[in-house]
């Protein structure tokens, strides 16, 4: 590993191009109706292909999520993987509609305020963690605990701490008083984040950062977290180790994590960042547009060159 000796103040500019995006993610799942129930009825992702045991969902006609069916079991409680995904909608009205889809099922829902995003939080009949988010910059900042700092701060000055539950009268006022329900999310709708469960931040920090390049945004020893990005809140990436120190990655076949992409602008990119991997020592294996490589803690990711 590049020896980069991560500082508390790990605020940086990011390596890789500013029009870095994060292609689908890859989950296993224990059965396709179960999975459906949730992904395509609650969040509102269409089922774009059904073949060989594997669900293509996603919006617009694009690809978010591929659930691979036939899991032995369901996600492993405390391992390294997925903590969750998330899915960044165009408006905030969308975020509304899935809250009306969600509790229409009696599916259980956490509204939570980042400040600088609204996000609900659900999970599969797998424990697949799954985030909806519409994104807030404008509204103000994050800080860092860890200096003192209030964690989340309005842009009037106010402090936030930006885990207030949502206002939800509010949100379900973004829909007209007899609303025309959406069965999906629209055109627009893309993978914003993946946050991730390791057992080391400082090396999480060093791989995410340094090697395949994201900005270091924070890395907060009193939560437990940090995150990386690009030029912008909120992050691309996170990672916490709330599973434990001795969190290792669940058995062969369970419910969880497959893989999740990084989609690259361009084939220079793509090289620079094999450039990075192959000094660190990181495992690679070649795919057609790209490669796979694994963080330390053994999280899969593909890095390919978008189409």
């Amino acid at each position: 590993m590049i020896d980069t000796s991560v500082q508390t103040n790990v605020k940086s500019a990011p390596l890789l191009p500013l029009t870095t995006t994060l292609g689908p993610v890859h989950l296993a799942v224990t059965d396709r109706t179960k999975a459906l129930a949730i992904w395509r009825d609650v969040v509102g992702l269409e089922l774009l292909a059904d073949k060989d045991g594997v669900l293509t969902l996603g919006a617009g006609g694009k690809p978010l999520i591929v659930l691979e069916t036939g899991a032995t079991a369901p996600v492993t409680p405390r391992s390294i993987g997925l903590y969750h995904v998330a899915i960044h909608v165009p408006k905030r009205a969308d975020l509304a509609q899935m809250a009306i889809r969600a509790m229409q099922r009696n599916i259980a829902i956490s509204p939570t305020d980042h400040l600088v995003s609204e996000a609900i939080y659900l999970w599969d009949l797998d424990g697949n963690g799954i985030e909806i988010t519409f994104e807030t910059p404008w509204r103000g900042t994050l800080g860092d605990p860890d200096k003192g700092e209030t964690y989340a701060v309005t842009t009037d000055g106010k402090p936030h701490s930006g885990r207030d539950p949502i206002d939800m009268q509010g949100l379900l006022a973004e829909l007209a008083p007899q609303p025309e329900l959406a069965a999906t999310m629209p055109g627009g709708t893309r993978i914003g984040h993946v946050h991730v469960h390791v057992n080391d931040l400082r090396q999480a920090m060093d791989f995410y950062r340094d090697v395949i390049g994201f900005a270091g945004f924070l890395l907060i020893d009193s939560f437990g977290m940090g995150d990386v990005g690009l030029d912008y809140m909120p992050h691309s990436l996170a990672f916490n180790i709330w599973s434990g120190p001795n969190a290792t990655l669940p058995a062969a076949g369970t419910a969880g994590l497959r893989w999740f992409t990084i989609a690259l602008p361009d084939a220079a990119s793509l090289e620079e960042v094999k450039h990075r991997l192959e000094q660190a020592d990181a495992p690679m294996a070649t795919l057609e547009n790209g490669f796979e490589t694994r963080d330390p803690f053994g999280n899969r990711i593909r890095v390919v060159v978008s189409p």
